[in-house]
């Protein structure tokens, strides 16, 4: 194919340029039909760092579904529509159960490694630190679906535990478990009091998980002690660090930031913490991530625009070449010649995007795209 008289955006914004597409791949020119797309932009295909959106198609109702390969396919079609041609699906490991617990885990990743679909979906594993006893079984299951990328969480509330009180919302997250409110609160009891073994533990499975080349990165990082200490550990990317100083704190250490989308979108963070777009205006954002609303990151790059935080191509970038440099994916983020023809095309006045490409191949097309290839 050849796309023509569209705007193509490379480093220095829109340009008037043909596009060529060539067995998956976009190259200088093409003895091939061609298809004139004036009135639109081309634009490098979305790259999702982060994004567990994706939970809604697999359980729409608590325990509905059962058949997890056709809430993937459907979770595609969103990603597709969105115009993500990379998608990273976050796959908690964690005590608290339900989709979130170990047994959930597997069964995502045996779906998803038989699954039909059509946007390249890679996975990321969500590691609760404190699960001590599940180390060997956890590195057994990233060994075993060779999962390429995990991060370290910690979600249990120490503050009330530390205090001897019931954790906000404990009674609803014990029935998501499967668990009573006392056997819930046992558990994170124990969980809570074995913390001071976590630190030496973490450093050692970090360090098992590197040397078979898995990618690591730290989530909610609240503060820079906190990200030094996942530093010091070969642990270089920091998702949604809470507060400005930690996200320049990881900058200047090295570490790849990530921040969620949603966050720009709304203007600021659901809860409380620090505006993605403050952190970004400041210079320390490498990638967003749809993190649980996969339009975000479309939405999230125009917003910036608009309030003039960033330049087209510098918030595309966020959503582009930025996450393709992150997950070491060297053939896609950018529409340079014999990169991987990851694309979508859009509308510029509707913002709508009306077809994607991923591999040179249509994951989504409609509108007057659609009516220009069939007509």
């Amino acid at each position: 194919m050849i796309f023509e008289n569209a705007l193509v955006l490379g480093p220095e914004g829109l340009s008037a340029q043909s596009l060529a597409v060539l067995d998956g791949v976009i190259c200088d020119e093409t003895d091939a039909r061609s298809f004139d797309l004036s009135g639109y932009w081309i634009m490098p295909g979305l790259i999702d760092v982060h994004g567990d959106g994706f939970e809604r198609h697999l359980a729409p109702r608590r325990g509905a579904l059962r058949d997890l390969g056709q809430g993937l396919m459907s979770a595609d079609a969103e990603l597709a529509a969105n115009g993500i041609t990379t998608a990273t699906l976050a796959q908690f490991y964690s005590w608290e159960g339900g989709m979130r617990g170990p047994e959930f885990a597997r069964r995502f990743l045996e779906a998803l490694k038989t699954a039909d679909l059509l946007t390249d979906t890679r996975v990321q594993l969500r590691f609760e630190t404190h699960l001590l006893a599940d180390y060997s079984a956890f590195e057994e299951l990233v060994a075993e679906f060779d999962v390429p990328y995990v991060v370290f969480n910690d979600h249990i509330p120490h503050d009330a535990l530390a205090k001897g009180k019931r954790p906000p919302r404990h009674t609803g997250q014990a029935l998501k478990s499967g668990r009573s409110p006392e056997a819930h609160l046992t558990l994170l009891q124990e969980l809570h009091g074995r913390s001071e073994q976590v630190p030496e533990a973490l450093k050692a499975l970090a360090a098992r998980l590197t040397a078979r080349g898995v990618r690591l990165g730290s989530h909610d990082d609240d503060t820079p002690d906190v990200r030094a200490g996942f530093q010091a550990m070969g642990i270089a990317i920091s998702e949604f660090p809470e507060s400005l100083e930690t996200a320049e704190a990881a900058n200047a250490n090295g570490a790849e930031v990530i921040l969620g989308a949603p966050n720009v979108v709304r203007g600021g963070s659901h809860s409380g913490k620090v505006s993605a777009a403050e952190v970004i205006a400041a210079g320390h954002c490498h990638a967003l991530a749809s993190d649980y609303h996969y339009p975000a990151l479309k939405q999230a790059v125009f917003r910036l625009v608009d309030d003039g935080v960033l330049t087209l191509e510098k918030a595309w970038s966020l959503v582009s070449s930025g996450p393709a440099k992150l997950l070491g994916l060297t053939d896609r983020g950018t529409l340079e010649e014999g990169q991987r023809a990851d694309l979508v095309i859009l509308n510029p006045e509707t913002r709508r995007i009306e077809a994607t490409l991923v591999n040179g191949q249509f994951s989504h097309l409609t509108g007057g795209v659609a009516a220009r290839f069939l007509g």
